[in-house]
């Protein structure tokens, strides 16, 4: 008779998990959240286990784990749009803004607002989950119904875009978004791909 997935799991994960904290602290030693890390690992290792088995369950936790952990390292490198801090809180930072950089300000934000709006739809609903909503790319690519690769794809497009919207696209840049037209009368117009 198979053993049952509990048994299993206590038997050969449980059982490492002194270590398994140990690494996390190694790999994560400037963090609070190694005992969270664990959980998730524990969680992406039974979840796992639960359609097959690993063969090498010890192997199989500390390279879930490894993973997580590259994961979410990548996931903080990610420069978010949100302001860090409310600029009132810093009076000096405040004091020295003079009327025309608040202007020009404002006109970079309706910019910014008029380029999502002009995105294709996809991409536009992958940057607000992703980037607003801070959902993981595993989670927007269950909520759309679409591959965690093209999460990835939609989301490198429509920062092309916006970065082009609001810095403007310099010449040769093969980030444009643009191509000339090559039905003959090389006029130079542009079309979108």
């Amino acid at each position: 008779m198979a053993e049952s997935l509990d048994a299993w799991f206590a038997r050969e994960i449980l059982v490492h998990e002194a270590a398994l904290v140990r690494y996390l602290r190694r790999l994560m030693a400037w963090r609070d959240d190694v005992h969270d890390l664990r959980q998730e690992t524990y969680i992406r290792v039974y979840e796992a286990a639960a359609k097959s088995r690993p063969q090498f369950a010890k192997s199989f936790l500390f390279t879930t784990a490894r993973h997580l952990v590259t994961d979410r390292l990548r996931r903080e490198r990610v420069v978010s749009i949100e302001p860090r801090a409310d600029l009132d809180s810093w009076p000096t930072l405040v004091d020295e803004i003079s009327p025309e950089r608040q202007m020009s300000a404002h006109e970079e934000l309706r910019s910014l607002s008029r380029a999502f709006d002009r995105l294709p739809p996809r991409c536009r609903e992958v940057v607000w989950l992703r980037r607003v909503l801070h959902m993981s790319q595993k989670e927007v690519s269950s909520q759309m119904g679409i591959a965690e690769g093209m999460v990835e794809k939609h989301l490198a497009k429509a920062m092309r875009r916006l970065a082009n919207a609001i810095y403007g696209a310099r010449p040769g840049d093969s980030t444009a978004g643009t191509r000339t037209s090559k039905t003959g009368d090389d006029n130079g117009k542009q079309q979108r791909d």
